[in-house]
């Protein structure tokens, strides 16, 4: 099992490594974006959850 690293980006970094990704072959990256989207939607959703109560 590989070991998992967590980061801490702002919203302009994570933009930042989606668009230097984008620039890889698709078949290479759209794993690895798909992770990254659902983990920040996940965020994101989460801040505005608490933001409303």
């Amino acid at each position: 099992m590989q070991e998992e690293i967590r980061l801490s980006l702002t919203m302009e970094e994570l933009n930042k490594v989606i668009d230097a990704l984008g620039q890889k072959p698709f078949v290479e990256v759209y794993k690895l974006i798909e992770k990254l989207h659902t983990q920040a939607t996940a965020q994101i959703e989460e801040s505005e959850d608490v933001d409303h109560r």
